[in-house]
């Protein structure tokens, strides 16, 4: 790998059917009627701006490695829990390991504290402990579609 770039979607939108791609094949048994051109249609929408709900990416030259989003809710089951969330953490097989998603992470996070989000939330089904090494804390769990998910948070700096 050489020198990752972690850019605004909206610097490269025409990745944007690519991550819906990915990101529907990653997690839409968590949300109920959730297609495809919806995962498109969002994406697409977050590639017009630089200001929440919007995605970054990691690229390498041209090649896509990776995103992460912040969004306004990431499941309707949890729009109580809070109103500013890491969503979408994705980083492609090849890339796994080297780093590449605490990039994504932390940049997410200063872009949210630069944005004046003073908590920021998240969900994982699977990922506590990598959230929790970067600074991420428990808050409890819930259940989304049959998958038991850990809430955590952050307040951003």
């Amino acid at each position: 790998m050489t020198a990752v770039a972690i850019r605004f979607l909206a610097d490269v939108p025409g990745h944007a059917d690519t991550l819906a791609g990915w990101h529907h094949a990653q997690w839409s048994h968590l949300y109920e009627r959730w297609t495809l051109e919806q995962t498109r249609d969002e994406l697409r929408d977050h590639a017009t701006r630089r200001a929440r709900p919007t995605t970054l990416v990691a690229i390498d030259g041209d090649a896509l490695l990776g995103s992460v989003s912040l969004v306004d809710e990431d499941a309707p089951e949890l729009r109580d829990q809070g109103d500013a969330w890491l969503a979408s953490l994705y980083v492609v097989p090849e890339a796994r390991g080297t780093g590449l998603g605490k990039q994504l992470v932390q940049a997410l996070v200063g872009f949210a504290a630069g944005q004046g989000v003073a908590r920021l939330w998240l969900f994982t089904p699977e990922h506590a402990g990598f959230y929790e090494r970067l600074g991420w804390r428990p808050q409890g769990q819930a259940m989304l579609r049959g998958t038991r998910v850990q809430l955590m948070d952050i307040l951003p700096e």
